[in-house]
């Protein structure tokens, strides 16, 4: 009688930290574990150009596509903050040695509560340097600028801003590249072309990832 007591005690408690763990897990942790697991089945590719950010990334399932001569990576993931990629940088980028890194990443995080462009601009920031820090001098880090999503238009003028701080920010870096989609993506009123966007004003149609081809292919490299 009192083995079982013990043996349903132990279920009690292990389903109480199963439980537990669930509830405390980060913000994606499902989503690095997939990644993880699908590089344990298929081992990545050597010196890749790696595509690490947001739901703009996490859309683009034929990335490979659009750039032929290219190995790409695409390891965008959700609807990503720069604080996920800070907290998941072991995870998503130092591990597969890429020659460039590019992010987009950073307009999810006006949604975050008190977020201020510089706010936004020193969460990059802590991006970059981790890269520096881990990876080196010679990686190049490319950033595509923050899009105006029709959908967010209320966070217009602040996305500009950060946008002009991370240029200038590059601009004084070696091996890095700044990709403006911003003004690309304005009508000539300086509104959004909302017919590059999906139904739901937020994320792109091939309209939209044809003109962040463009703008990227001058910049990737060889």
């Amino acid at each position: 009688m009192k083995a079982l007591k013990y043996f349903t005690l132990a279920i009690v408690l292990f389903l109480q930290y199963h439980n537990g763990f669930a509830q405390e897990k980060p913000r994606y942790y499902d989503n690095i574990q997939k990644f993880k697991k699908q590089d344990s089945i298929t081992p990545p590719p050597k010196d890749p150009i790696l595509l690490v950010g947001s739901s703009s990334f996490t859309r683009w399932k034929d990335v490979q596509a659009y750039f032929p001569n290219h190995t790409m990576l695409n390891r965008g993931f959700g609807g990503a903050h720069l604080t996920d990629l800070i907290r998941y940088a072991e995870d998503v980028i130092y591990p597969y040695n890429p020659k460039q890194v590019v992010i987009y990443c950073g307009e999810n995080d006006f949604l975050s509560k008190g977020a201020t462009p510089d706010t936004i601009f020193n969460r990059f920031k802590t991006v970059y340097d981790g890269i520096r820090q881990h990876l080196g001098k010679k990686v190049n880090v490319t950033y595509i600028s923050i899009k105006p999503s029709p959908r967010r238009r209320r966070f217009l003028e602040g996305t500009a801003e950060v946008n002009a701080m991370i240029e200038n920010f590059l601009k004084k870096e070696k091996n890095a590249q700044f990709i403006d989609v911003y003004s690309k993506m304005l009508r000539s009123d300086g509104q959004p072309i909302g017919a590059i966007f999906t139904k739901d004003s937020l994320h792109m149609n091939a309209d939209g990832y044809a003109i962040w081809q463009k703008e990227m292919a001058p910049v990737l490299l060889k």
